[in-house]
């Protein structure tokens, strides 16, 4: 009699990489893994040069750096380098692939990732995509053709991969972050704020910053102390000093850094947030529903963030601000928000609608079926 047994996966390569949108939620669909699993053999495939070739070692796990680099869309002549890498990538992506023997290859987006599952896709080892925007990139597209199992974060992606395939998991988050365990009153001593601080707004732009967003709220620091709200200012390096200076005679309660490495303090005490529109961030800010506005980055492939950030405000869950219209309305439609309590209950009650809980594990009991044999 043949029956179905569930054989779980003993080895595992996560590909990918490029920002910290693709690197935190392969770090969780490790860490899930692990956890289930504690025997597991996990080896990440990223690109040289690129930040994962710290964080993930730094997080535990063993990665190995392919020479691989994104499309040139201005400079096209570049190119030619580009598939030159892109070849020499995919060859050593398959030796890799034949001397680690996985059970699954999982793609988190980024440039390693098409070389590492085309690889394996070659190779007949299965393949899982996590796509985590709402409208798929080319490489996702392409690769979706042989992939096994798509686990998408948003709903209606019939419109780029065959729905047989799809699974709506959600994208991983940071468990800090997804649970919020921490308390106010560790979140008030570490920014400096003390316990009656009132009404707080979260600014994020981005590991390096957002231009337009940072000079909006440098150019209000007057509105925004007369309306009594505290600020948590992450500037990104490339903005820090001269935020810092803006500040220098602000009289206002603010906390500004390049990084905030507690993110569940931040989110914790936000009553309004103002962030760019990527994918695990718009994941956060639906798991906690927060009140937030959007300013979507102009400078990312197929402008993905404007339509993760249509995806919220066309259902009313968020406001978008085009990055063009940030240096001047910003500030002033934030505190406008502030004001209103009523549209931040809306805002709320909207984006926590939108939320998918336990990404990781929906995403881990898909490479867990993609395990299951006849036997």
């Amino acid at each position: 009699m043949n029956m179905e047994q569930t054989i779980h996966p003993k080895r595992v390569i996560i590909s990918g990489g490029g920002t910290g949108g693709h690197i935190f939620p392969a770090i969780s669909i490790a860490d899930t893994l692990r956890k289930r699993y504690p025997d597991i053999k996990i080896l990440f495939v990223g690109a040289e040069g690129r930040m994962e070739m710290q964080r993930v070692p730094a997080a535990g796990y063993e990665i190995v750096g392919l020479p691989v680099e994104g499309f040139h869309r201005k400079q096209i002549w570049r190119n030619v380098s580009v598939l030159r890498k892109f070849a020499r990538a995919l060859v050593m992506a398959r030796a890799l692939v034949r001397s680690f023997a996985p059970d699954v290859v999982i793609g988190v987006g980024g440039y390693a990732s098409a070389p590492t599952l085309k690889a394996a896709q070659s190779l007949g080892v299965p393949t899982l995509i996590q796509e985590q925007n709402s409208y798929a990139g080319v490489s996702n597209k392409l690769l979706a053709r042989r992939a096994n199992r798509i686990c998408v974060a948003y709903p209606d992606m019939e419109r780029f991969f065959r729905k047989d395939k799809i699974a709506l998991t959600g994208n991983p988050i940071r468990p800090q972050i997804e649970f919020l365990t921490a308390t106010r009153a560790e979140a008030l001593a570490y920014f400096g704020f003390p316990k009656d601080v009132g009404e707080v707004v979260l600014i994020v732009g981005g590991s390096l910053g957002a231009r337009t967003i940072n000079e909006s709220i440098a150019s209000s620091l007057k509105l925004w102390a007369s309306s009594g709200a505290a600020l948590i200012w992450q500037t990104g390096r490339l903005y820090q000093e001269q935020a810092r200076l803006a500040l220098v005679d602000y009289p206002g309660r603010y906390y500004c850094s390049a990084f905030i490495d507690r993110m569940d303090y931040a989110y914790l005490l936000a009553d309004v947030v103002i962030s760019r529109a990527g994918a695990c961030s718009i994941s956060e800010l639906c798991l906690l529903g927060k009140p937030s506005i959007l300013v979507p980055s102009p400078n990312v492939a197929e402008d993905h963030q404007t339509k993760n950030a249509l995806a919220l405000s066309s259902r009313g869950a968020a406001i978008l601000i085009p990055d063009a219209e940030a240096v001047e309305r910003l500030s002033s439609v934030a505190l406008e928000l502030l004001a209103d309590k009523t549209r931040r209950e809306s805002l709320q009650v909207e984006i926590l609608g939108l939320s998918e809980p336990r990404a990781a594990e929906r995403i881990v009991d898909e490479v867990e079926q993609l395990c299951r044999k006849e036997l």
